[in-house]
């Protein structure tokens, strides 16, 4: 082989050496920027999901503590989650169906609906607030780390709220009030009350044209628990008094046997108890009192009324 022939053949494989190393320098180089890149693109966005603590056991009332923030893919929020509003979520089309249920419900004359639809598409729009949530009571159980769905929980105001609210095995009645036997409006849910009643004793003296009436008053339940004054579960954050014409009481089943007979038999009044004795004894007191009747009783044919309870 001619020596020309030669010093091209090493030249070439010389700058065919050189030519590996710089692509092999480059691409070293170039690989944090690519990969960083790469990184970047592929990093899925996440959301603030609310989920439960813990487990939750059906009317369990919501606190701070049951609640918790936790990462969640965007795209695998469903829209019944609820986030804290910090990241937009895919909106889907609406549909016409959609639209028109929309316009039906605005069209809703109560009150109620009106506001839970505008609640709802608040949460929507922004997101839902924790603190939104606490004091909620949970419909359905709830494991820990599941996310939060409004169908399982029932927030005051909601229907349902009072069956939820109430605990195992006792019964809510409403009785009528006024300012004057509420304890002037200062009577808010969740105290606890004493219910008094007043009632009209006849004295009848056997057909005789006068007869003498009398009140007497007595306790017929206890430490009751105010559930609602009206249809006011909760009292205003700077809120003193209430003032209404029905108040809601939890009491048992036997309890409000009672309590309703009582309603029969005269007027009821609530007082106010400190809170110092929430844990006092709670329920009846005493059967109410029969009605007093008066007997005329002849002794040495003087006649004399005696009465009887």
């Amino acid at each position: 082989m001619k020596p020309a022939r030669i010093a091209v053949i090493c030249v070439a494989a010389v700058a065919a050496i050189g030519l590996a190393l710089v692509v092999r320098a480059m691409g070293s180089s170039g690989g944090k920027p690519v990969a960083a890149a790469s990184a970047a693109v592929e990093a899925t966005p996440m959301a603030k999901v609310l989920v439960a603590a813990h487990d939750l056991k059906p009317g369990q009332r919501l606190t701070d503590a049951d609640l918790t923030w936790k990462d969640w893919p965007v795209d695998t929020v469903n829209p019944a989650y609820i986030t804290d509003g910090s990241v937009a979520l895919p909106q889907p089309p609406t549909s016409g169906e959609a639209r028109a249920a929309a316009e039906q419900v605005e069209g809703e004359k109560s009150g109620g609906v009106v506001a839970t639809v505008t609640r709802a598409a608040a949460e929507l729009a922004t997101g839902g607030a924790k603190s939104d949530y606490v004091g909620a009571v949970v419909r359905e159980a709830i494991f820990a780390g599941e996310p939060i769905l409004p169908r399982k929980i029932v927030r005051a105001g909601d229907s349902g709220y009072m069956a939820a609210y109430l605990e195992p095995g006792m019964r809510a009645m409403a009785i009528r009030v006024t300012v004057e036997t509420a304890a002037g409006g200062f009577i808010l849910p969740g105290d606890r009350v004493d219910v008094v009643l007043t009632r009209q004793t006849n004295l009848n003296n056997l057909g005789a044209a006068n007869s003498e009436s009398k009140f007497a008053s007595s306790t017929v339940m206890r430490n009751i628990k105010v559930l609602a004054i009206d249809q006011t579960t909760e009292a205003g954050e700077n809120e003193k008094a209430v003032v209404g014409a029905t108040a809601t009481l939890e009491v048992g089943p036997a309890d409000a046997e009672a309590l309703a007979l009582a309603k029969s038999e005269g007027e009821l009044s609530l007082t106010l108890r400190s809170y110092a004795d929430a844990d006092a004894p709670s329920g009846r007191v005493a059967a109410p009192p029969r009605q007093s009747r008066a007997v005329r009783v002849y002794r040495g044919g003087d006649p004399e009324t005696v009465v009887v309870q």
